[in-house]
């Protein structure tokens, strides 16, 4: 097999700094559970970082180190751009960040969602990011209120059932 096209190590075995990843253009908008969620995951990657600090010849804990840097970077631009959102500050009745929104489908399928940031989003549990397209089309609906939400594979109507304060 030709080595032509096989990528040498360079002499000193550096992996060098990853580019940073990507932030948002939106503001940091984070309820406190997710600005907490931020800065454990900051303090979990320094306690790594600190792990591997110490094995830091082999070339795989150096691509550890640079991935941590990197991730450790975002959360560091994250947190101090993250303006925090006490959902219980905000206006009763109506939708808005941070709280809790049960919604019915036209079947009758209901389903609940928390309107978070875009860090703490997780459709799978239940959080979506306040720039989604369903929280958009939620926001300021009151109970009663029908409320279309425009996809792709076609507009779905949706009846706001209840909005509420999440526990804990």
């Amino acid at each position: 097999m030709s080595r032509a096209f096989v990528k040498e190590p360079d002499g000193d075995d550096s992996v060098g700094e990853l580019p940073d990843l990507p932030v948002s253009r939106h503001a940091n908008y984070v309820t406190p559970m997710g600005l907490r969620h931020l800065r454990d995951r900051l303090t979990g990657l320094q306690d790594a970082r600190r792990k591997l600090a110490g094995d830091a010849d082999a070339m795989t804990a150096k691509s550890q180190l640079a991935r941590i840097a990197r991730e450790a970077r975002y959360l560091e631009a994250r947190l101090e751009s993250a303006i925090p959102i006490d959902p219980a500050d905000q206006p009763p009745g109506r939708v808005a960040f941070g709280l809790l929104v049960s919604l019915a489908e036209a079947d009758d399928t209901r389903r609940t969602y928390q309107i978070v940031g875009e860090d703490e989003a997780d459709p799978k549990a239940g959080r979506i990011s306040w720039v989604s397209p369903l929280a958009r089309a939620l926001q300021d609906a009151e109970v009663g209120d029908l409320v279309t939400w425009q996809r792709p594979s076609g507009d779905m109507e949706l009846e706001v059932l209840a909005i509420e304060l999440p526990k804990g």
